[in-house]
C-alpha cells in the first residue's frame, strides 16, 4: 500500500507567458508538454509570482534594486495578458486500493485554470483561499502526471498616479487581495500585483476516510490548574460504502533527547455514511497542570504535539494530522484607566511592545528560513506582539509556527484598508470589495487554516477602517468569543457547564475579533485618525504626559536607515551620495535627499519647526559611512526612547504600543529595525535594551531613574548603581540607590540623576545604569547613555573618535557543519576594575522567558581556564560535540583611557580581494547585543551565531565610534 500522507511539488516549476504559448491546456498536459526551459518557457519560481519568476530568470532587473523598478512595465500599461502566466510540473503517484488522491493549493494570486492529465478544472477568485481537487480518477498511477496551471491577475490591478499615494488608484480593493501591491508611502507598486501561484503545492493521499480542518480549543479551570483539550474534526468518506472509523486523539510532549511522552490517547468508533461529511467531537481530554504556553518575556513557550488519525475498518490507517498546540487563553478589554486596550495572557496583564508588520518579500519569496529569521529577530527585540496590517497578506502557516515557537502574539488583520475601501484620497469605494461573499468565503477559510496556533491573539476587520456592515456584521457574528473566553473570571469556575457549546465547534471562538485598528481600544477607539506619529521626535517628548492621548497606540513611526553597506549593496554609487543639508529661515535644517533615496521612500532625520536635525547633532557627515554611522546613533536613541517613555508610563497612560514598522519587503529606507538583506540597524539594540522583562532607564524628561517590571515577581533585594563618565574617562559622578523593592507588572521612579545640576557638568557625557541583586552583584539590566546638557548637542564626540581605549577580546568559537557559535569576552583595559565594585564583570541574571541573557563571569572564568558549573556552555557544547572549536585572544591596542563607544561587530566572507562596494556581509546574524558601549575596567560577553554559505570561511570584525579601524577578530 502506498503511504498516506502529503507531498510538497515545490520543484521542477517551468513558466511560459501565456501570450506566447500558442497551445492549449489540453495540449500540454497530454501531447506537448514542454521538457526543459527553453524559449518561452523557464524555470519558475513556485510558490512565488511571476515578477519573481522573471526576475530569476534575469529577463527583468531586481525591482529593489536603485531605480529599476521603473524599468518594469506596470500592469496597467501592459495589460492583465502580459502578467498572465502558465506554469507547468510533472509528479509522479502511484495508488493502491481504495486510496485517494488531492492536488492541493494552498494560495493562488488571483484566479487559475488548472489542466492534469487533459483534464481542466477552475480555481475561483481569491488570493486568500484554498482549493483542493480530488484527482484520483484521473491521475495516472503507472507513471509520470502532467500539470499544467495558467494565473490570471487580480481583476483590479489598479493605475498607479504620477504622485504615487496610499494604495495607488485604490482599484485593487475591489478584489481580495493584497493591497499594498500598488504602492504605500514605504513601498514602490508591485509590477505584477504579486499574480502568481504563490503559496504551497502539494498532492495528499488518504484512503476511503479524508480528515479535513480539525479544531483545536482548551478551557481552563481552578486557576489554571484543571484544563480541558476540546477537538473537533471534519471527516469526509469518499468511498461507496459506510466506513467503520476508530478515530484517534494523541497528545504528547517533545522531550530533550527528541523522544515523545504521551499524555493523552483517546480511540473513538465511528461510522460515517457514503459519500457524507461530517463533524465529529471527541471528548474533552482532562489535563492537571499542563505546561502553558506564555509569551515572549512572560514564560516558556511550551507546546504539545497532537495528532489525530483515522483507521478505517477493512482498509487500515486512512488519514492522519498533526500540530503543535499550547495551552493559553488570552483575553482583552476596554482598560477603565487608560482607555486602552488591556490583554490578559493566562490571567496575568501583559504590557504590550511590538511592531507592525507587513510581509516578509513584496516579491513572495517567503521560505521557512526567512521566516525563522524574521521572528527570531522579533523575539531578540524583547517584543511580544505582531501586527499582520490589513494591507499585507493573511500570513502563512510558516509565519505562525515560528510565532509559536518564539512566544509573538499576533493581530491578524482581514483585507480592508482606510485607503483603499473608503478613506482615501481620492475618496475610494466605501463598500469594500465588490464580492462580498468571496471576502467572508476567504475570511473563513483563512480562520481554519490558522486558528490552531496559540500565537494568534487576536482577529481585526482593517486597517483604519472598517469592513462594510454586512460583512462587518457577518465576521462579528462568526467569530464570537465562546462562553468560556468571554471577560469573566471562569478560571476559577468548578464545573464545566454541560449546556455549553464545544469550543472546538466554533469557527474561533477563543480570541476577539474587534472591527478595525483605530476602535474598541486602539487609537481613539472611535476610528478617528489619531495613530502615529511617524517621524523624527525630540528623545525626550516621548516621555511626556501630553505626548499621546490614548491608551494603545496601534501604530507610532520614526526613522530606520540602514548601514552604508546595504546602501553600496542595493543602490548604484549615484545612491551614495548622503543628504544635502539646507537651512531654512527658521533655522532648522531640511534634508534633500538623492532621487534614489526618494524613490526608497527616505524619511528624513529632521523636523522643520519642531525637531533640529539629529544626525548633525553630531557634526556634519563627511560621506556615506559617516552619516550611517551616526544614523545609528540617532536610530538606537530614538527607538529606546520611544518605547522607554510608553513603559514608563505603563497602566497610567498606556496598555501598549506597536511601532510603525518593523521592516520594509523591500529595500525601503523608513520605519525599519533590519534591512530587506536581514541586516539590524542600531535601533534594533535600542528596543532591545528597552523592551527586556526588567529594565532601568532613564526618564529624559525629569532625569529620575526608573525601573520597570513586566514580569508576575516582586523585586527584592536590589539597588542601582548609576554612574557618569567624561570623555577623558574619568567618573564625576557615582551614585548608588538603597534597596529597593519593585512590586510587579510596575513601574517605579527611584531617584533623580543630578549630575547636569551639579557644578561646572560637563556638556556631553555617558551614562551607565545597572540594576543589581545586593546579594551577589548580578545584574537584572545594564543601560548606558549618551547626553548633552539642556540646548547642547553632540560635536563633541568627532573629537573623541581620535581617543581610542585598549580592548582585550577573547574569543571561543565552536563549529558544526557550516554553523558557527561564537562567545566574544570584550575588555576595556584602560582602567583595572575595582575589586569592590564587581559589576564590572557584567554577570546577567536570566530572566524567566526572555531572550538568551548572557553571564559576562561564566564566560570570563571559561576562557580563563577556571573550573565552574556552567549550563548554557554545556548546551553549546553538547550541540557541537566531537566537531571544530577554537579559543583566541586579541589585543587592540589604545591611546589612552575612555569610554569604548559604540562597538559593533560584523560577519564577513574572507576575501582577498574585492570589488569597491562589493558586499561580503554574511547574513543573517544573531547577536546577543551590538552597538554597546564599555567604561573602563568593563567586560561584556557577546554570542554570535550564524550560517556561512558553502565554500566560505568567515571573518569576525569590530568597528567602533572610536575605534573606526576595523579590527579583524576572527
Amino acid at each position: 500500500m502506498v503511504e498516506i500522507g502529503k507531498t510538497v511539488l515545490d520543484t521542477g516549476w517551468l513558466a511560459a507567458r501565456s501570450t506566447e504559448v500558442e497551445i492549449t491546456g489540453v495540449q500540454l498536459t497530454t501531447t506537448q508538454p514542454p521538457t526543459e526551459p527553453s524559449s518561452p518557457w523557464m524555470e519558475a519560481a513556485v510558490p512565488g509570482t511571476v515578477l519573481g519568476t522573471l526576475v530569476k530568470n534575469k529577463l527583468v532587473p531586481d525591482p529593489f534594486y536603485g531605480l529599476e523598478n521603473e524599468s518594469i512595465i506596470d500592469i496597467a500599461d501592459s495589460g492583465r495578458e502580459y502578467y498572465t502566466f502558465w506554469f507547468f510540473t510533472t509528479f509522479e503517484c502511484k495508488l493502491s486500493n481504495n486510496q485517494h488522491v488531492d492536488l492541493n493549493f494552498r494560495a493562488i494570486n488571483y484566479s487559475a485554470e488548472v489542466y492534469l492529465n487533459g483534464h481542466k478544472e477552475v480555481l475561483p477568485k481569491g488570493m486568500f483561499r484554498r482549493h483542493s481537487i480530488d484527482i484520483t480518477d484521473i491521475l495516472h498511477t503507472d507513471g509520470q502526471n502532467l500539470l499544467a496551471v495558467l494565473v490570471y491577475p487580480p481583476d483590479h490591478p489598479g493605475r498607479i498616479p504620477p504622485e504615487g499615494g496610499q494604495g495607488g488608484d485604490h482599484e485593487i480593493g475591489k478584489d481580495v487581495a493584497a493591497q499594498y501591491v500598488e504602492g504605500w508611502d514605504w513601498m514602490t507598486p508591485i509590477r505584477d500585483r504579486n499574480t502568481g501561484i504563490w503559496d504551497e503545492v502539494s498532492i495528499t493521499v488518504t484512503g476511503p476516510v479524508k480528515i479535513v480542518d480539525p479544531h483545536l480549543a482548551s478551557s481552563f479551570f481552578d486557576s489554571y490548574k484543571r484544563v480541558y483539550l476540546h477537538s473537533t474534526v471534519e471527516l469526509v468518506n469518499k468511498s461507496a460504502w459506510v466506513a467503520e472509523c476508530s478515530l484517534n486523539i494523541q497528545v504528547s510532549t517533545e522531550l530533550e533527547d527528541n523522544s515523545f511522552l504521551i499524555d493523552h490517547l483517546d480511540t473513538q468508533q465511528v461510522f460515517i455514511s457514503p459519500g457524507a461529511n461530517v463533524h465529529y467531537t471527541f471528548p474533552q481530554l482532562y489535563f492537571y497542570k499542563p505546561n502553558l504556553w506564555w509569551p515572549n518575556g512572560m514564560g516558556k513557550q511550551h507546546l504539545y504535539n497532537v495528532e489525530i488519525t483515522v483507521d478505517v475498518k477493512g482498509f487500515g490507517e486512512s488519514d492522519t494530522w498533526s500540530h503543535h498546540f499550547g495551552f493559553r487563553k488570552i483575553e482583552s478589554q476596554i482598560d477603565s484607566a487608560t482607555g486602552g486596550r488591556l490583554f490578559k495572557v493566562n490571567g496575568q496583564p501583559i504590557f504590550i511592545r511590538g511592531g507592525n508588520w507587513i510581509l516578509s518579500d513584496g516579491l513572495l519569496r517567503l521560505s521557512k528560513e526567512r521566516y525563522m529569521t524574521d521572528i527570531r529577530f522579533h523575539a531578540d527585540m524583547n517584543f511580544n506582539m505582531m501586527r499582520c496590517w490589513g494591507g499585507g497578506l493573511a500570513e502563512r502557516p510558516e509565519f505562525y509556527h515560528y510565532c509559536d515557537l518564539y512566544g509573538l502574539l499576533v493581530w491578524q488583520e482581514f483585507w480592508i484598508t482606510g485607503d483603499c475601501d473608503g478613506r482615501g484620497d481620492p475618496v475610494s469605494n466605501p463598500d469594500g470589495p465588490l464580492d462580498h461573499d468571496l471576502f467572508l468565503l476567504c475570511a473563513r477559510d483563512t480562520v481554519k487554516l490558522l486558528r490552531n496556533h496559540p500565537s494568534l491573539a487576536l482577529w481585526v476587520g482593517g486597517n483604519e477602517q472598517v469592513p462594510p456592515p454586512d460583512i462587518n456584521a457577518a465576521l462579528k457574528n462568526d467569530l464570537q468569543l465562546h462562553p468560556y473566553y468571554m471577560n469573566s473570571n471562569n478560571s476559577g469556575i468548578s464545573t464545566i457547564t454541560p449546556v455549553i457549546k464545544d469550543p472546538s465547534q466554533y469557527l474561533d471562538g477563543t480570541r476577539v475579533y474587534i472591527q478595525g485598528s483605530m476602535w474598541d481600544g486602539f487609537a481613539d477607539g472611535k476610528g478617528d485618525f489619531t495613530d502615529g506619529p511617524y517621524e523624527i521626535q525630540n528623545p525626550e517628548d516621548f516621555f511626556k504626559h501630553d505626548y499621546y492621548k490614548y491608551g494603545f497606540n496601534p501604530e507610532v513611526g520614526n526613522v530606520g536607515m540602514p548601514v552604508a553597506a546595504t546602501i553600496r549593496a542595493t543602490m548604484p554609487p549615484e545612491g551614495w551620495q548622503i543628504p544635502l543639508f539646507k537651512k531654512l529661515s527658521n533655522g532648522y535644517i531640511e534634508e534633500v535627499p538623492n532621487p534614489i533615496w526618494t524613490y526608497h521612500k527616505y524619511i528624513p532625520y529632521s523636523k522643520p519647526g519642531e525637531v533640529h536635525d539629529q544626525i548633525l547633532s553630531y557634526g556634519t557627515p563627511k560621506d556615506l559611512d559617516d552619516f550611517c554611522l551616526k544614523a545609528q546613533l540617532v536610530n538606537y536613541v530614538q527607538y529606546r526612547a520611544l518605547l522607554e517613555g510608553y513603559t514608563s508610563q505603563m497602566w497610567s497612560r498606556y496598555t501598549g504600543v506597536l511601532i510603525w514598522k518593523t521592516q520594509n519587503p523591500w529595500t525601503g529606507l523608513r520605519g525599519q529595525f533590519y534591512d530587506h538583506l536581514h541586516d539590524q540597524t542600531a535601533g534594533f539594540y535600542g528596543c532591545r535594551s528597552a523592551a527586556e522583562p526588567i529594565h532601568v532607564q532613564l526618564n529624559l524628561a525629569t532625569y529620575s531613574i526608573e525601573v520597570v517590571n513586566t514580569t508576575s515577581e516582586e523585586l527584592s533585594n536590589v539597588s542601582i548603581e548609576a554612574s557618569v563618565w567624561d570623555l577623558e574617562g574619568e567618573c564625576p559622578y557615582y551614585k548608588t540607590s538603597d534597596k529597593l523593592i519593585v512590586p510587579p507588572k510596575k513601574t517605579i521612579s527611584t531617584f533623580e540623576m543630578k549630575y547636569p545640576k551639579s557644578k561646572n557638568p560637563k556638556p556631553v557625557y555617558f551614562l551607565l545604569l545597572k540594576l543589581y541583586d545586593v546579594s551577589d552583584n548580578h545584574i537584572y539590566s545594564r543601560n548606558f547613555y549618551w547626553l548633552h546638557l539642556t540646548d547642547g548637542d553632540y560635536k563633541l564626540l568627532e573629537p573623541f573618535r581620535e581617543r581610542r581605549p585598549p580592548l582585550k577580546i577573547t574569543s571561543l568559537t565552536f563549529i558544526k557543519g557550516s554553523a558557527y557559535e561564537m562567545r566574544m569576552h570584550i575588555e576595556n583595559t584602560s582602567k583595572k576594575p575595582d575589586s569592590n565594585t564587581p559589576l564590572y564583570r557584567n554577570n546577567f541574571i536570566r530572566t524567566n522567558g526572555s531572550c538568551d541573557e548572557l553571564d559576562s563571569s561564566e564566560s570570563f572564568h571559561l576562557l580563563d581556564g577556571e573550573k565552574h558549573d556552567i549550563s548554557l556552555y554545556e548546551k553549546i557544547r553538547r550541540n557541537f560535540s566531537r566537531e571544530h572549536n577554537m579559543a583566541k585572544v586579541s589585543e587592540v591596542n589604545g591611546t589612552g583611557k575612555g569610554v569604548a563607544f559604540f562597538l559593533h561587530f560584523s560577519v564577513h566572507a574572507s576575501k582577498k580581494e574585492h570589488k569597491k562596494g562589493e558586499d561580503t556581509r554574511i547574513l543573517p546574524v544573531h547577536y546577543s547585543d551590538n552597538y554597546f558601549s564599555l567604561v573602563p575596567g568593563e567586560v561584556m560577553t557577546i554570542t554570535i551565531s550564524f550560517e556561512v554559505p558553502p565554500g566560505v570561511t568567515p571573518r569576525v570584525t569590530l568597528h567602533g565610534w572610536n575605534h573606526h579601524d576595523v579590527h579583524t577578530i576572527l
